[in-house]
């Protein structure tokens, strides 16, 4: 059964015991909690990022269960107001809006691509909206107003590109989705190719609706590098992952991705089409830690089996939830600067991936790293990094030096 926007729905409401339904919209409810602390959440359920969007949102629903369940915060209930932007930055900036004029939300986490980040920040930045971006990205974001949980290219393309290669060989060629994340990612899968004495052969850059790679592939069987290096995004750049297969490069030339896995790629592929692909994310469903199995198996037992896989996207976004709690708690109060100045003081949360602590000068998380390879159509976790830094952010953001900073940095590489 696949999991579709309409058990998103039906499941949250079931969780909430309410809900109001407009066009696009959804309301959840408290039912009978007076003066409700509201809480953004703004993750596309439909659309081509609908299935990263899904967990997401149901990430919130969790934590925030868990926080009414232990009393709320400040003696008053949370409650979420939700929309589906479905996967368009139009709609994205409309409801960035409506939650902050009209809904006069206290905090919001969301957006998934960096198009959406970046379409929504001077939104929340312009009404004085704190802002949680929970999703993984290429790094550079240096703005008071927004604290940013998923992992940078230090945290994750360092550890993914040398191990690798010392599995297969120097030279290697780069396949990126042909947007910010792509671009500036492909840059650091340079440097880290190059700070490992290797050598990139070629870089290409797709736009999100290519689906025929066919000339790529002709082209990298001509090159004949070691390694395929991708940040190739959504769901129609996984045909890629298919016509490589089919066309008997996948034996040949072994894969490593910063984004394969994030959308049930392991699972929705062939097992001979997935199977030795190499990702380093922040978190992996399959880890064996006990927060993590508890926290998986907590969206299992609410939400079903079926459920979109649990990624990085799910987890950074439960973890992110509940450390702007501990910052209510600690500031005693949900005014916006009260809270900064809380999250500034390292503020920390055990969470299913590992310690998570809020880096005061970048606003970024310090947060583990792990290593795996698909086997079996699951991830085998290989590695694993504590207490990473957001190094390449921190090289360009200083919010301590220079509060008032409120840019996207493309870092020098």
């Amino acid at each position: 059964m696949n999991w579709t926007r309409r058990r998103v729905l039906t499941s949250t409401a079931a969780a909430t015991g309410g809900l109001i339904l407009s066009p696009a919209v959804l309301r959840y409810t408290a039912l009978g909690a007076e003066n409700p602390i509201l809480v953004g959440s703004l993750h596309d359920q439909s659309g081509p990022l609908g299935t990263s969007g899904q967990p997401m949102v149901l990430s919130v629903q969790l934590a925030v269960e868990e926080l009414n369940a232990a009393g709320g915060l400040l003696g008053r209930p949370l409650k979420i107001v939700s929309y589906d932007p479905q996967s368009n930055i139009q709609l994205y900036t409309q409801y960035a809006q409506q939650l902050a004029l009209k809904d006069k939300v206290a905090v919001v986490h969301g957006g998934i691509t960096s198009a959406s980040r970046e379409a929504i920040r001077p939104i929340f930045d312009r009404f004085k909206v704190l802002y949680f971006y929970n999703t993984l990205y290429e790094g550079g974001v240096c703005d008071r107003n927004e604290f940013c949980l998923g992992t940078t290219p230090a945290q994750t393309v360092q550890k993914l590109v040398p191990d690798a290669m010392s599995k297969s060989g120097k030279k290697a060629y780069i396949i990126a989705a042909d947007y910010n994340y792509g671009q500036i990612t492909a840059k650091w899968m340079t440097k880290y190719c190059q700070d490992n004495g290797g050598t990139v052969l070629s870089t290409e850059f797709f736009p999100l609706d290519v689906t025929n790679f066919g000339p790529t592939i002709s082209k990298i069987q001509q090159a004949k590098p070691d390694l395929i290096l991708s940040a190739l995004v959504g769901g129609n750049h996984t045909a890629f992952y298919r016509q490589w297969t089919a066309a008997g490069m996948k034996s040949q030339i072994p894969i490593a991705s910063t984004t394969f896995g994030l959308v049930n790629e392991p699972s929705t592929l062939d097992a001979k089409e997935s199977e030795g692909i190499m990702g380093a994310y922040g978190f992996f469903e399959e880890l064996t830690t006990p927060a993590s199995k508890a926290y998986v198996d907590k969206m299992h037992e609410k939400y079903g089996k079926d459920i979109p896989y649990i990624s990085e996207l799910a987890c950074a976004t439960y973890e992110g939830v509940h450390i702007w709690a501990e910052a209510v708690k600690k500031a005693g109060s949900i005014d916006r600067m009260k809270m900064i100045e809380a999250l500034e003081t390292g503020i920390s949360f055990a969470g299913p991936s590992g310690q998570v602590t809020i880096d005061k000068p970048t606003h970024h998380a310090v947060r583990s790293a792990y290593l795996a390879v698909v086997k079996d159509k699951k991830w085998s976790v290989t590695g694993s990094y504590p207490d990473q830094k957001p190094l390449d952010t921190a090289a360009v953001c200083d919010l301590v030096k220079n509060p008032t900073d409120n840019q996207q940095y493309v870092i020098k590489i």
